[in-house]
């Protein structure tokens, strides 16, 4: 999906940029609202506590290592198992979408299904 398309940032009536695979190109303008227009694009009509909770982690993980977190990490980290972490959120890849995170480098993109 390409959310420059779909412009979550058009809902919010906020000049937010995204790059050609839905990536926030600017993560530090990130915020809730931002997260749940991105989230509504994604398919994800609401986020819950837990959605909050692995977002947050993942966010604090972003800028803590400078890097994407281990997906294995961040569940045990939350009390998910993995089939749990894709009920949530689908794929990591709108996990990272929504969490507001540049994207994170065609390698680790690969995986992200």
């Amino acid at each position: 999906m390409n959310l420059a398309l779909v412009s979550p940032a058009a809902e919010m009536d906020m000049p937010l940029a995204f790059d050609a695979d839905g990536y926030l190109a600017e993560p530090l303008l990130w915020n809730r609202r931002v997260a749940e227009a991105i989230g509504r694009a994604e398919g994800l009509s609401v986020l819950t506590n837990k959605h909050w909770e692995v977002i947050d982690h993942v966010r604090g993980k972003y800028f803590e290592l400078g890097a994407l977190p281990v997906m294995r990490l961040v569940c045990r980290a939350n009390g998910l198992d993995r089939h749990k972490a894709h009920e949530l959120f689908g794929s990591c890849k709108s996990l990272w979408r929504i969490a507001g995170l540049p994207h994170p480098g065609a390698e680790a993109h690969a995986y992200m299904q």
